[in-house]
């Protein structure tokens, strides 16, 4: 809508003729800065409301991966992404995992007995 706004407007300016070269530098001035406004706006409203989702997972993660994360979220379906899944982020990777919601289960067990045997050996 905003593009179309900063068309019409642009349209409207290149049918005005002046005779003086002053006017007419102003109004070129004025053109570029309304054409800067209008890629300014044209940019931030992309950029913020794209999600970023999952699209496929995995459905087996190393323990020595399980060990490793850092925290996780669950990327629910009903939102702006297509499927459930488990986002890993685990230290070291640069990049999260998605791993399958399955996965959660294996590593909250994992979880536990990591710490019973800590509890077990001090």
């Amino acid at each position: 809508m905003r593009v179309c706004a900063c068309v019409c407007v642009s349209r409207l300016y290149n049918g005005t003729k002046t005779s003086s070269p002053h006017i007419s530098t102003a109004i070129m001035d004025l053109k570029v800065a309304f054409v800067i406004i209008c890629l300014c706006a044209l940019a931030i409203t992309s950029t913020e409301g794209i999600p970023k989702c999952c699209i496929t997972t995995k459905k087996f993660i190393p323990g020595r991966l399980l060990r490793k994360v850092q925290r996780y979220e669950m990327q629910k379906d009903s939102g702006a992404c297509d499927i459930t899944a488990l986002i890993l982020h685990i230290k070291g990777l640069s990049r999260p995992v998605c791993a399958d919601p399955q996965v959660l289960e294996r590593m909250i067990s994992l979880s536990k007995k990591i710490k019973l045997h800590k509890y077990r050996t001090h």
